[in-house]
């Protein structure tokens, strides 16, 4: 199998139809996997409508193949001509007093395991939000996740069931100061 170009990260504009499907399918065969890690098949991105993705406040990375971030006319489009796969993405939102909520970070099944994940969490510590606090949730048995959180600093809070038959784990990481 022929290796792929690394990834690198910029913005995603779910308003071009080739990124937002792109997204849409991602997050589907992503949380799919989650489902079955985790052993409940009602997490709600499972059933959302691309409508209803597009319709959320959320902010939105994408880890991208291709030249980078300064490849001209496609750097800016969605999943479109020239401007690369989408192997990941991250969406999140801003809350009240500073406070940012992930929202999903998903990653293409053909990218595990290759620090596509890594990647846009790093990034957005770093380079988008890097003096903020960050609070995320995962299923408490997605050990990828789990691991990924704990190892880039995020502190574990309470587990939670909001729903019987599935626990989730918190996380948050505090603000990184100036």
């Amino acid at each position: 199998m022929p290796s792929r170009p690394s990834p690198y990260v910029r913005p995603l504009d779910l308003c071009d139809d080739a990124a937002a499907g792109a997204v849409h399918r991602i997050g589907r065969a992503a949380y799919a996997v989650e489902a079955a890690l985790i052993g409940f098949d009602g997490i709600p991105a499972l059933g959302e409508s691309l409508a209803a993705m597009r319709a959320r406040p959320l902010r939105w990375l994408g880890a991208v193949t291709g030249t980078g971030a300064g490849s001209g006319a496609g750097a800016g489009a969605g999943a479109g001509a020239g401007a690369g796969e989408i192997a990941g993405f991250l969406a999140w939102e801003e809350g009240p007093e500073g406070v940012v909520s992930l929202d999903r970070l998903c990653v293409d099944p053909a990218w595990f395991r290759r620090g596509v994940a890594s990647l846009l969490l790093e990034h957005a510590l770093t380079e988008v939000f890097p003096d903020r606090p960050v609070e995320v949730t995962t299923g408490a048995a997605n050990s990828p996740a789990v691991a990924l959180y704990e190892r880039l600093g995020f502190v574990r809070g309470a587990d939670f069931s909001p729903v019987p038959g599935l626990r989730m784990a918190s996380f948050t990481r505090a603000a990184t100061g100036s």
